[in-house]
């Protein structure tokens, strides 16, 4: 209780959380899940105590309060995938390293312990955005493709499968080189500078 005005105050007080029966660790969760990891609301729904509408305001609240920034393509855009590995700590000189199923190869996953991350390089404004996922599949790269100036936006990418039905849809342009075939530019079709943005970040 306030000693000057008698009311009483917790830490959600004057807060875009005040009077949610959520607590304040779950709320930093479900907004680190959501901005960070792609997590969509309906799945952190399931998972908590709260309405679909009461999580999707709270939500956007915070990311006003954050001033987000969001993805709006001027485009032509290179779109480019990498996987992180999350869980080679505890490399010192006389300790094993920890390793959380990170023996597989290629790709990999948000619960194997190697996250994808996508580079997103817009040419038309010269804007770049690093975001991590949950997985490297089709709906994750529409939605990060999915506020464009273009009619049709042209896509740069590679070889990867989860970018062919973006040739199936009148929203995309995709022109795409394959790496495994010894390709790695024809002309202005490259995702070069997403790869240098890895090496480099």
């Amino acid at each position: 209780m306030c000693k000057n005005c008698g009311r009483t105050f917790n830490d959600k007080t004057d807060t875009i959380f005040a009077h949610s029966k959520l607590s304040l660790k779950d709320w930093y969760f479900t907004i680190y899940a959501f901005f960070r990891l792609n997590t969509s609301i309906r799945q952190i729904e399931s998972e908590l105590n709260l309405s679909y509408r009461t999580m999707r305001r709270r939500v956007e609240r915070f990311g006003r309060v954050l001033d987000a920034p969001s993805i709006t393509l001027s485009g032509p855009v290179e779109i480019d995938e990498v996987y992180v590995s999350a869980g080679l700590k505890g490399r010192e000189r006389d300790q094993e390293p920890r390793s959380r199923g990170l023996s597989t190869r290629g790709g990999g996953s948000y619960d194997g312990d190697k996250p994808p991350v996508f580079t997103l390089v817009d040419r038309g404004s010269d804007d770049r955005y690093v975001v991590p996922a949950k997985s490297a599949d089709e709906s994750t790269i529409r939605l990060l493709l999915a506020d464009h100036d273009e009619e049709s936006l042209t896509v740069y990418t590679d070889g990867f499968r989860a970018y062919e039905p973006l040739e199936e849809d009148d929203a995309f342009t995709r022109k795409y080189i394959v790496h495994g075939d010894g390709e790695y530019a024809d002309g202005d079709i490259y995702v070069n500078t997403c790869e240098e943005y890895h090496k480099t970040s």
